[in-house]
């Protein structure tokens, strides 16, 4: 299952009134882990920068004057996304943004449906609680020291850790890597039909004669309820 963790800055809060994205960053997961395959890019706006908006981000026109325009990058953007879900923090800031940006290119705009917003799993499953990212990352422990400001890979890369937090952990299937197995496993299995094997080599016992024997004694003492005497 592939999965983008994704994010954006903008120029304020309302693309019908004019603001534009000026950040994009991206986060590639496959099976809940990340591949480390990233997408970043900074965008002209073509428009001069709110004071409000770059104290959030400090994306300043000086800046971002260098960069291409969203129509310039609109393909390769939609190229890394690919058909996967996205997820995102406050799914309907940044799928309004996008859709905006694509549709005045003349691009598909991508469905709603596609967007898995942490924001409201996190408002579900901690109900009265804090759900804004930094208040995620003090809740699971995971490193935000790096953001003194917000910026869209950084948030991108901070926002896989907390949505992994929040659908269980890093491996909730309890499964292990498929792209990584896959270059290990001698076969042309592909990686959607990947599942746990045994060992071809069993690991060897690290249990001592003298550890079972005693763990035998002691079962031994219990009697005949004893739950090692029950056959599952």
């Amino acid at each position: 299952m592939r999965e983008i963790v994704l994010d954006t800055e903008t120029t304020g809060f309302e693309p019908g009134e004019g603001d534009r994205i000026v950040e994009i960053g991206a986060v590639e997961l496959f099976n809940h882990l990340p591949t480390g395959k990233t997408y970043h890019q900074y965008i002209n706006p073509l428009r001069p920068m709110p004071n409000a908006a770059f104290e959030v981000h400090g994306l300043g026109d000086d800046f971002l004057r260098g960069f291409p325009v969203f129509k310039d990058i609109a393909q390769a953007f939609l190229d890394f996304i690919g058909d996967a879900k996205l997820v995102i923090h406050n799914a309907a800031f940044d799928m309004k943004f996008l859709n905006h940006e694509l549709n005045a290119v003349g691009l598909p705009i991508i469905p709603m449906a596609r967007a898995t917003d942490t924001l409201l799993i996190a408002r579900k499953k901690f109900p009265g609680s804090p759900a804004s990212l930094d208040a995620l990352c003090r809740r699971f422990g995971v490193n935000n020291s790096a953001r003194e400001k917000h910026g869209a890979l950084l948030d991108s890369e901070i926002l896989a850790e907390v949505y992994l937090e929040l659908v269980g952990g890093r491996q909730p299937d309890f499964g292990l890597n498929p792209a990584a197995q896959s270059n290990t496993s001698g076969t042309n299995q592909s990686d959607a039909d990947w599942r746990p094997r045994p060992r071809t080599t069993p690991l060897a016992p690290r249990l001592s004669q003298a550890e079972a024997e005693a763990h035998a004694a002691f079962v031994e003492k219990m009697g005949e309820a004893a739950i090692w005497k029950k056959r599952l």
